[in-house]
């Protein structure tokens, strides 16, 4: 897979966008990086699509911005000479796909069938675009189309939105999904960068789905560990259960029997997509994470990050 794509899977979104006026670029990819979302797939369905796609790479060296809607070759050497590190079709031109591959061009053309899968096969793809994603059969189409094309990776674009972003993005095989509920076009002809930031970041937190797992609290040694737990079970009427080296008081409180990572313990937050969410607080936010522990697969189970807050260690679980 080229490594933009890879980079796309680790955002999960790729917001599309459709600009009217060349000016609007920069404080749009403004806000999608302030958002968390620093991609965008600019459609080629307007005149200010090249500009905007120059405006966006050239003040914003480090957002992964591609073309979309393209259609020939001549958008393609128009979207490359502007800055766009990847091309989406709405269809497979079997010309444009063969003129990007002789180009080293990553693209992602639109498929919705087993013979549109063949085509992109034997052109040598690994990753399409499903389009238009819930009218050509949803996620339930992609799973068919994806039982006989086991090595076929997918990029759903069309009809997705907050309700059903992780319902598609659950499937191992969909590496990201494209959409434009966080940049609808009337709040871009309107200048509304706060609304389609507060959207963007939205739409990060519900792909990520961080919630609260257990908070574990160090304890001087296995008496005053016993202790603790028992009193979080006597107040709140949760059992305890004693491990090997903690014991939990139900599944909410974890009491260590010597002291663990922390000052005063650890928190526990899991998330619906560990590598997304590492990627964005990596690279938007500039959290650093140490230690990881991986499957046998060498995927991230669970990590810690390097600084305490408030005392206590905070660690990712993968759901």
């Amino acid at each position: 897979m080229y490594p933009v794509l890879e980079q796309i899977s680790k955002i999960g979104i790729v917001p599309v966008v459709k600009i009217d006026r060349a000016e609007d670029a920069l404080p749009l990819a403004k806000a999608l990086c302030a958002g968390g979302l620093p991609c965008a797939e600019v459609t080629f369905r307007t005149s200010a699509a090249a500009e905007a796609i120059k405006i966006m790479t050239t003040n914003f060296p480090e957002m992964c911005v591609g073309a979309g809607t393209v259609l020939n070759a001549a958008q393609v050497d128009a979207a490359v000479e502007a800055g766009a590190k990847f091309i989406v079709s709405p269809g497979l031109n079997p010309n444009t796909v063969k003129y990007c591959i002789e180009k080293n061009i990553p693209i992602t053309p639109g498929t919705s069938s087993p013979s549109d899968i063949e085509q992109a096969i034997e052109l040598g793809l690994e990753v399409v675009k499903f389009f238009p994603a819930e009218q050509s059969g949803g996620l339930a189409k992609i799973k068919a189309m994806a039982a006989p094309y086991v090595n076929m990776k997918f990029m759903p674009t069309g009809g997705i939105s907050a309700k059903n972003l992780t319902t598609y993005l659950d499937f191992d095989k969909i590496i990201a999904c494209g959409g434009s509920w966080m940049v609808p076009g009337d709040l871009i002809n309107a200048g509304e960068w706060d609304k389609i930031e507060q959207l963007t970041r939205e739409a990060v937190q519900t792909m990520l789905g961080f919630e609260l797992i257990h908070i574990g609290i160090n304890g001087a040694n296995e008496d005053e560990a016993l202790k603790i737990a028992n009193r979080f079970g006597f107040m709140f009427g949760i059992p305890v259960k004693v491990g090997n080296s903690s014991i939990f008081a139900g599944s909410m409180i974890e009491v260590m029997k010597t002291p663990f990572k922390g000052t005063h313990g650890h928190i526990a937050i899991r998330t619906n997509y560990i590598e997304r969410a590492v990627n964005y607080m990596s690279t938007v936010l500039g959290v650093e994470f140490v230690e990881p522990v991986r499957d046998e697969k060498g995927k991230y189970k669970a990590l810690y990050m390097k600084e305490e807050v408030g005392g206590f260690a905070i660690h990712l679980l993968q759901k």
